[in-house]
């Protein structure tokens, strides 16, 4: 068992890779009566072409990693959220674009959901009645996004953004992609990311690292699972420039929704480039549109935004963008002054305040963070699967500089990548 102690914040994890690879980290915080457990598998909606070693590439499916998540709950003796709730815990799951989560909340009965959570991810029940079965609910979890505002202007920015990148596809797959899949290549699928060695097991909360240990130990030794080599992920070549300009989708909405999308040129990165990368976007973004920034109270009082507002960064080795919008009455009113507020901002640079003042925030909000188990377990497999630590952002905040953010905005805001999304009613 290995200590990592992080003294700035007073947290020390603990960890552990059992002999079949997987790994397992437990973060104990006395006096928390709640624990959240995540087992994660680095495995997403982009991992649509793949190989193991030196097989040969193989193509699924899209929306097939979505498709397993659902899948997995199926089990023979019947329904796992049932087992859960009949131990005091609430369970979920989640896919996102390079990782699917599997978690349970509880505050008794820990270690009985804790066997439960290994299980059942680790017991895949595939037929081809129940795997047929399923394309009619997802299908209908499909349209149900379709017509989805929210969802429907922000995927819609990303499609506008990317030509080849398999982030630009909806999650779920399409209509079309799910009725492809069979339990074969589920199957295939499963063996290849569901391997201990590609997953990590996350505790946190009232429990006791040993204890959590002893008992993945004793699981894990009672199963059996063949060495995998490396697995290799593929994707074709990605233009730097965005695919469409701009992208309006006509749903019945009672006000326009818009989003400003600026594709990053800077991919590529790993580790601890990649979240300082982060960081400086994040501050870069709120410093600029947050709910204190003049533009922000600008647009506001002027009516062109609601508190719908608001920004985010998103960013992988492959790639990178960020996202601006919301809510508004007028989308060219609001893209023309988001346009001034940023040529601005590259001619002046961000002024000092604002910058102290969203560096503050960003310290403060990450503090608060640390004292909720829930927010600690969604985050932390997010920055591990990426080679790099959700506990090394304080640190990277502190030590940001009003100099690194004003050139991290040069780098980013170029008006060639931008693309724009819009949802709006249809014109009469």
């Amino acid at each position: 068992m290995e200590t990592l102690e992080y003294k700035g914040m007073q947290e020390t994890l603990y960890r552990e890779v059992m002999e079949n690879g997987l790994e397992v980290i437990v973060l104990p915080k006395e006096g928390f009566q709640k624990t959240y457990a995540t087992f994660a598998t680095k495995y997403g909606s982009v991992d649509n072409r793949f190989s193991v070693g030196s097989e040969q590439p193989v193509k699924v499916p899209d929306g097939i990693a979505h498709f397993l998540e659902h899948k997995m709950f199926e089990e023979p003796t019947g329904d796992i959220f049932a087992t859960f709730a009949s131990h005091g815990a609430s369970a979920n799951a989640f896919t996102s674009f390079d990782r699917t989560v599997y978690l349970f909340s509880a505050t008794e009965d820990i270690s009985q959901n804790l066997e439960t959570l290994v299980n059942f991810v680790q017991n895949p029940y595939f037929t081809d009645e129940n795997v047929n079965k399923e394309k009619g609910i997802i299908e209908q979890e499909i349209n149900m996004y379709k017509d989805n505002p929210d969802w429907r202007v922000y995927f819609g920015v990303i499609d506008a953004m990317y030509h080849q990148h398999p982030i630009h596809i909806d999650i779920a797959g399409t209509v079309e992609s799910i009725y492809q899949i069979d339990k074969e290549t589920l199957y295939r699928c499963y063996e290849t990311f569901y391997h201990p060695s590609n997953m990590l097991l996350f505790v946190v909360g009232g429990v006791k690292a040993e204890e959590v240990f002893e008992l993945v130990r004793r699981n894990q030794s009672a199963k059996t699972f063949e060495p995998q080599g490396q697995i290799n992920r593929y994707f074709e070549p990605e233009p730097e420039t965005v695919k469409i300009a701009r992208k309006v989708t006509h749903l019945p909405v009672s006000l326009p929704k818009v989003m400003f999308g600026f594709k990053e040129k800077k991919v590529g990165l790993s580790g601890n480039a990649l979240l300082k990368q982060e960081v400086s976007s994040k501050l870069m973004l709120d410093a600029l549109f947050g709910p204190s920034s003049a533009l922000y109270q600008e647009l506001y009082e002027s009516g062109v935004i609601t508190d719908s507002f608001g920004s985010e960064f998103n960013s992988s080795e492959q790639y990178a963008f960020s996202v601006i919008g919301g809510d508004s009455p007028d989308p060219e009113e609001l893209l023309k002054r988001v346009r001034a507020a940023v040529e601005t901002a590259l001619k002046e640079g961000i002024p000092a305040e604002s910058f102290e003042r969203s560096k503050r925030k960003k310290i403060g909000g990450y503090l608060r963070m640390l004292n909720s188990p829930e927010s600690i377990a969604g985050e932390f497999t997010r920055y591990r699967f990426r080679d790099s630590d959700m506990f090394d952002l304080l640190p990277l905040y502190e030590s940001s500089t009003l100099e690194d953010v004003n050139e991290r905005l040069r780098e980013h805001f170029d008006f060639e990548q931008l693309a724009v999304s819009i949802v709006e009613k249809p014109s009469e």
